[in-house]
């Protein structure tokens, strides 16, 4: 496992995940920072910088101009070995397996050799250190990348990925990670703060996604407004009709079985 360690972070840290190529809504965040005062030095990307919308190898590029710390993703790390599946941990014949053959193949066509060799060389886990606490940052598990970790989760799989985490880079006061969609906060030994994912909304019914900003006061998690008329005419145009560009408007998901059931129906997504 590949750590970076970043050091101490002074002032608030904004944590976000989940750009899934969506431009409109990386454009939003960085201007977002920009009104909060927070430099491109202070973000933390939980990964999936590529996935669902139209606009991958342009997110790459800003994420990578602008400066921005990122661990990998899963769709970071396929892309990177050239894999022919997003690696995301569907359930084989799941609406989100058989939806996700298009936006992978989109994304796989578009991102080139600097981009996966970029992407190759991303971190598995940033460690950082602010307001007298230890930070990890992980994509979804550190049992594996694509682990659904819910707010709904047991006890126990949070208990594992901690023992996970720590066997690599000792104690942390708090886990910071994505993957799932879902931005919540559960206070625990650690803390398990998920900064959600702005380039898809939380299957709410609202087109707003979701990102946290870290301060001394602790975590909170914030709304991201953005033109998502405008992303989702980038899908139309580039033949991503399989759904997530109607999700964009809607707020929601084209798949929801992938959700545990009673997180279905945008149940504690609104956070």
């Amino acid at each position: 496992m590949r750590i970076d360690n970043i050091g101490v972070l002074d002032g608030a840290v904004l944590l976000f995940g989940g750009v899934h190529s969506n431009l409109h809504a990386l454009r939003a965040l960085l201007q977002k920072a920009h009104d909060l005062g927070i430099p491109p030095g202070r973000m933390v990307c939980t990964g999936d910088v590529v996935a669902y919308c139209a606009q991958p190898t342009e997110c790459v590029d800003l994420i990578r101009r602008s400066g921005i710390h990122v661990v990998a993703g899963n769709c970071e790390r396929q892309l990177a070995s050239g894999a022919m599946t997003c690696g995301c941990g569907f359930e084989e014949g799941s609406t989100c397996d058989r939806l996700s053959a298009g936006w992978f193949a989109h994304a796989d066509a578009h991102i080139g050799a600097s981009d996966r060799q970029w992407m190759a060389e991303l971190p598995d886990m940033i460690r950082f250190h602010h307001e007298g606490r230890d930070y990890a940052v992980i994509h979804g598990g550190a049992t594996d990348i694509s682990r659904f970790v819910w707010p709904t989760s047991a006890d126990a799989a949070f208990a594992e990925e901690t023992l996970e985490i720590e066997r690599h880079c000792g104690t942390v006061d708090a886990v910071v990670a994505g993957h799932c969609g879902l931005a919540f906060i559960r206070p625990g030994s650690p803390d398990w703060i998920n900064a959600g994912a702005i380039g898809l909304p939380p299957n709410d019914g609202a087109p707003q996604t979701r990102f946290a900003v870290l301060t001394g006061q602790g975590p909170r998690i914030e709304r991201l407004s953005y033109d998502a008329q405008g992303a989702a005419r980038q899908m139309q145009k580039a033949g991503l009709v399989q759904g997530y560009d109607r999700a964009l408007l809607t707020g929601r998901w084209p798949s929801e079985d992938v959700l545990p059931p009673q997180l279905r129906g945008g149940a504690l997504a609104s956070g």
